[in-house]
């Protein structure tokens, strides 16, 4: 397990935290140890140790078996230390995830997994077996639903229990429906709250029990069975070269980035790759952050070649680079080459493009040209950010961008799905309310604008939006001007009565939204003529 902390070295080992701390003191300084300091948005800093070159050398040589295999069974090669460093924020996690499982039922035996369908696995001191799966916040639904299928295979070794981390409440609540076929228990939380959660914390979720569960009751119930997916050793195995790690400026290679970023350029990296094309007063609204501390993130992010500044339509837009999507794709475990064929806004021939006919990933390319669009969506979530900072007792809790705010749903035999400009969800007054956005430029004519909300209205007359959210999100339609508005409530309102489906449905227009904000009285709904508060 290289790259554990001290305290995680103790729990899994069953050492005490001043032996290990003074253990790991005495391999330093004899140069069988070393370490290297790490943060992440989800982890503080602290020093993450490996067994040097030499310290392996040693190993090899105490055990008797020869350096050959040493590096065949255990993840010390050069290869599997630039997979690791690469995925160190995962990393990071999940050895947060196996020191309470230490905690629950004593130290496992563990195990990385390269390209298998789980990240990790664990083996209890009973034998009992157990699976990590972690699902990115750049993983689409269908990276993680095929991991998932791979993992469903009657041919693959299965681990008895499953335990899965996931990134926000709707891509858990997707996963925990295409895991319930799992033939074991599968037990699911947010990766956000296992680097705090203990052994005693109920903070898992079971596929069909609604109750939560701590690690400890997992495994007080948990029966013997499984085996754990076998692997082929990697084939490159080369010891690694230590003074790699040292390595700091514009020399840095890519599997260092993980090391070397701060958590705030992390946060600033993820919020980028989620809303791409934004402006740096967006950017900041979204983050918190002033121009100059988005100036300031973003310096060091474009010496390191993550950032590309892009002008379009005359104004300067940000973007990741083909090395900050590289970054963000071997963390999350997703190819790289789809990730380039999506997003990259760096065109062949090296020049920044100057219209969205320059931009080559497919979808980075709809959204520059659509950018007056685009710009609307981020100035209202930016906007919504802003004024949540300022109003007591409200927070914005979750911004998700159009390709993962996609929900697909079976209606009348036949698979249907929205598209909404935005996923989010805003806790005001104690209570936490989702909400889907549309911001509307198409639909101006009443056909157009039945056709829009008949979307809407399949999804809402079925159990699906309670299924995905554990409550009916409220449905935020902008507009341009006030006429559009008013023409679209009353389209809404003869639909609702003709199909006898309710719709939590709020209109604005720009100019309102501009006045009152998000959160004021900007909105009016086919029962409230009246502007009032869409979230209470």
């Amino acid at each position: 397990m290289p790259f554990l902390d001290y305290l995680e070295l103790a729990a899994v080992s069953g050492m005490a935290e001043s032996t290990a701390r003074h253990v790991l003191g005495r391999l330093q300084r004899k140069g069988l140890a070393n370490y290297l300091r790490h943060a992440s948005p989800l982890t503080a800093t602290t020093r993450r140790w490996f067994a040097t070159a030499d310290g392996l050398r040693s190993l090899a040589s105490e055990n008797g078996t020869g350096i050959e295999r040493l590096l065949r069974t255990h993840p010390v090669s050069a290869h599997w230390r630039r997979i690791l460093l690469a995925r160190l924020d995962a990393v990071a996690v999940v050895y947060r995830l196996a020191s309470a499982v230490a905690d629950a039922v004593g130290p496992p035996r563990f195990r990385w997994y390269r390209a298998a369908p789980l990240d990790a696995a664990m083996t209890l001191p009973d034998d009992r077996t157990v699976g990590v799966i972690r699902q990115g916040p750049t993983a689409d639904r269908t990276s993680i639903s095929d991991r998932i299928r791979r993992l469903m295979d009657p041919q693959q070794y299965r681990p008895r229990a499953l335990l899965a981390l996931m990134p926000d409440e709707a891509k858990l609540r997707q996963a925990r429906r295409l895991l319930a076929r799992y033939p074991g228990p599968v037990y699911l939380t947010l990766e956000k709250d296992v680097s705090g959660m203990l052994a005693d914390d109920r903070g898992w979720r079971g596929t069909s029990a609604p109750n939560l569960l701590s690690l400890r009751e997992i495994f007080a119930h948990l029966r013997p069975s499984g085996t754990l997916p076998w692997e082929a050793p990697a084939s490159r195995l080369a010891l690694p070269d230590d003074t790699d790690l040292c390595r700091v400026g514009d020399g840095v290679p890519d599997h260092l980035l993980p090391v070397v970023l701060k958590p705030a350029e992390k946060r600033m990296l993820d919020c980028l790759a989620d809303w791409p094309l934004i402006t740096a007063v967006d950017l900041g609204g979204i983050l918190g952050l002033s121009p100059s501390g988005v100036s300031k993130l973003a310096r060091p992010l474009g010496e390191l070649g993550l950032l590309s500044d892009v002008p379009i339509d005359g104004r300067r837009r940000l973007a990741l680079s083909d090395r900050g999507l590289a970054v963000l794709a071997r963390r999350d475990r997703v190819s790289v080459g789809a990730a380039y064929r999506r997003w990259s806004v760096e065109p062949i021939d090296g020049e920044s493009p100057t219209s969205w006919r320059d931009v080559p990933g497919g979808r980075s390319r709809s959204l520059a040209r659509t950018i007056d669009h685009t710009q609307a969506v981020h100035r209202f979530l930016a906007t919504l950010a802003r004024q949540a900072r300022g109003t007591p007792g409200c927070s914005v809790l979750q911004l998700s961008p159009p390709h993962h705010a996609s929900r697909y749903f079976r209606h009348g035999g036949s698979l249907r799905s929205i598209h909404p400009d935005a996923f989010g969800v805003v806790r005001a007054n104690g209570h936490s309310k989702p909400f889907f956005l549309e911001w509307e430029r198409r639909a101006l004519h009443p056909s157009t604008m039945a056709a829009r909300l008949a979307l809407y209205l399949r999804y809402y007359s079925s159990n699906r939006p309670l299924d995905d959210h554990g409550e009916r999100p409220l449905v935020l339609i902008a507009f341009e001007d006030s006429l559009a508005e008013a023409n679209f409530l009353g389209v809404a309102r003869t639909e609702m009565e003709r199909l006898k489906v309710g719709l939590p449905l709020w209109v604005s227009h720009r100019d309102a939204l501009e006045r009152a904000g998000p959160l004021g009285k900007a909105w009016r709904s086919p029962d409230v003529l009246e502007p009032a508060r869409a979230f209470g």
